[in-house]
């Protein structure tokens, strides 16, 4: 094996080391919510749609593992960024019903959600928040789409 695959390898496993550590720092920024005060949430508006649209498919079918697919109504910040189009698109799939205005009939059980899309490194680091769960996970973005660069980061809150 040559010297420049043996560099290769090593900048690779840098570059993931360095994705996940700024993943864990960003994961690590834990703000507690409720449906009267959703965090902002924020995604860079050159993300394609192609790719937020990826993105946001692997993360709120992830996000359906730990509260269930549809079993409430999502409390989302309006957001007319690719991602935040892309985000509602793929909870509606999964049978949620989004509300983006913060008001529901009393009784009705309501998940407030934020999201955090940020670049480092030329990867694409996501994550989602609710009170109870937060996932987060690194993505490599192409015009095309995007693949998940990382393992799904996962914090339970008691």
């Amino acid at each position: 094996m040559t010297i420049e695959f043996f560099r290769s390898r090593r900048l690779r496993l840098i570059r993931t080391f360095a994705a996940s550590f700024a993943l864990a720092i960003v994961l690590s920024g834990c703000q507690s919510m409720n449906a009267e005060s959703l965090v902002s949430s924020s995604a860079p508006p050159e993300i394609s749609g192609p790719a937020a649209s990826a993105i946001a498919g692997d993360m709120v079918s992830r996000l359906a593992e730990q509260i269930g697919p549809g079993k409430a109504t999502i409390a989302l910040k309006a957001d007319t960024s690719p991602f935040g189009q892309a985000l509602e698109a793929a909870l509606k799939g999964w049978g949620y019903a989004v509300i983006t205005d913060q008001k529901t009939d009393q009784g009705t059980k309501v998940i407030p959600l934020a999201y955090v899309i940020s670049s480092v490194d030329g990867q694409v680091l996501a994550r989602l928040s609710t009170e109870s769960v937060e996932l987060g996970r690194a993505y490599s973005v192409t015009a095309g789409g995007a693949t998940p660069a990382s393992a799904l980061t996962l914090m339970r809150r008691g």
